[in-house]
């Protein structure tokens, strides 16, 4: 299988969704634990969430692979992005803490550097070409990382997560202006609670292609599951909810569009 489904857009903005991905190796699916068969992990329907963004003509990346094979949000160095509870490169534990695979069964350091090699390389590869090319075309270049989480996770936050969690890396991987404005349209509303650099400030991908003194920015955003989706098997989505929060993001979207179009340098 491709490591990722990629579709070229005309506008200024790469829209990443690096852990919706359920594809397993032979070797991962055989030594998963029973907790984790179920992929409890998965960002599950954030493509079908962020649709709109394809049809207003971005472009799109979405991982193929389970992040139980290997995690396309962490630096390929496997060094922690937080002091607090995480999980690593190749997630050894779910979110909750269980063990990701039966004892004796995890793949082999060979067979996890060829993921690496093989999985984590391309989806990377492909983030840094695609916002070349659109910096190339536009002076300036857009990063969406779209990503979810059950909105109660004992051991990586306390209590009920915001619905909407932005990330920039406190500030660092694009402008102010961009951050302030995305606050705004967030403080106009009263339907969704939400926070900037709260818990999650974005992964290695904000991190790592967010730099604003290059005319490239990025954001980061983690949804709690619960308003678009079942946070419990088989974690169906809920037509009931989803088009609420689809509304929000687009609001988000066009915003970051909006921004980055004034901050162009050309």
């Amino acid at each position: 299988m491709n490591a990722f489904q990629f579709s070229a857009g005309k506008l200024p903005l790469l829209l990443s969704i690096p852990h919706a991905g359920t594809a397993l190796t032979p070797e991962v699916e055989a030594g998963l634990s029973e907790e984790a068969k179920c992929l409890p992990d998965t960002d599950w329907h954030i493509p079908q969430l962020y649709e709109f963004a394809r049809e207003m003509d971005a472009s799109v990346l979405i991982g193929n692979y389970s992040r139980f094979v290997i995690d396309l949000n962490r630096p390929p160095d496997n060094q922690a992005l937080y002091t607090t509870a995480t999980t690593g490169l190749y997630p050894e534990t779910l979110f909750d803490g269980t063990p990701t695979f039966k004892p004796g069964m995890t793949p082999t350091a060979a067979q996890r550097a060829g993921y690496l090699q093989n999985i984590w390389q391309p989806y990377h590869d492909q983030i840094r070409q695609e916002l070349a090319r659109i910096r190339q075309q536009f002076g300036y270049a857009l990063l969406f990382d779209a990503h979810s989480i059950a909105s109660h996770v004992p051991r990586l936050f306390d209590g009920q997560l915001p619905d909407l969690n932005l990330g920039t890396n406190d500030g660092a991987s694009c402008s102010p202006a961009i951050t302030d404005q995305l606050s705004a349209v967030c403080d106009a509303q009263s339907r969704f609670s939400w926070i900037m650099n709260g818990r999650f400030k974005g992964g290695y991908i904000t991190r790592a292609y967010g730099k604003p003194a290059e005319n490239l920015h990025a954001v980061q955003l983690e949804l709690a599951q619960c308003n678009y989706m079942d946070e419990q098997q088989p974690f169906a989505w809920r037509a009931d909810k989803a088009p609420q929060l689809q509304e929000m993001l687009r609001q988000l979207v066009e915003t970051l569009l909006k921004q980055g179009k004034k901050l162009s340098p050309i």
